[in-house]
């Protein structure tokens, strides 16, 4: 059986499940999902109902770093899991205060008692301690942390990008740009359709 990966463009989560497995070359039935009407298929599949979500002969994997990690075990070109113990340090600040604030100064509707002024200071204060370790890269090649934590930091830059590309910021400023101008990010980024059972299957990578 093909892994069927449950994955919606945008989502930050979703993204980086698609850099791991486009740099492992593990092939996926790539669904993508409507987060409006979710597919009963993906419901089914998905424990948390969120995306992203891959289901393999052995498991289904709910969590993208979860994700991350199946496909790099596989097979590791580039060497992404060979980082410092910092590395899953960074993350978990990413994908916990710093997720957090993004989300409270993105969505503040959804978050009655947070002010969007203060999340974003929260938020802004991880960035100057990322700028502080990059040089071009978290440590002094490519790793998980880089590519774990670059779609957050892109969601939270385009927030306002005006105001993010003022901030004093040139590392994490060219850091992203390299990123966001990588065939890596082009080859994770094309639209698709959402599925309906009755489409024929879209291989990823």
């Amino acid at each position: 059986m093909t892994p069927i990966l449950y994955s919606f463009r945008r989502c930050p989560y979703a993204m980086r499940a698609r850099l791991a497995l486009a740099v492992s070359g593990q092939l996926v039935e790539l669904r993508e999902v409507s987060l409006k009407a979710k597919h009963p298929a993906f419901l089914a599949a998905s424990a948390s109902g969120t995306v992203p979500c891959l289901v393999t002969e052995e498991a289904t994997l709910d969590e993208s770093l979860d994700i991350m990690i199946w496909a790099l075990q596989k097979n590791d070109p580039e060497g992404w899991l060979t980082m410092p113990q910092a590395g899953r340090d960074w993350i978990s600040r990413a994908d916990g205060p710093f997720k957090q604030a993004l989300d409270r100064t993105k969505y503040a509707t959804r978050y009655a008692d947070a002010d969007p002024a203060e999340e974003r200071v929260k938020a802004a204060g991880f960035l100057a301690d990322l700028e502080a370790q990059l040089s071009d890269w978290i440590f002094d090649r490519p790793t998980l942390a880089d590519f774990a934590i670059l779609p957050f930091v892109r969601q939270f830059a385009f927030i306002d990008k005006t105001w993010f590309d003022a901030q004093p910021w040139p590392r994490l400023q060219a850091w992203l740009e390299r990123f966001l101008s990588s065939d890596q990010f082009d080859r994770i980024m094309p639209k698709y359709p959402i599925w309906d059972e009755a489409d024929e299957a879209i291989l990823f990578p």
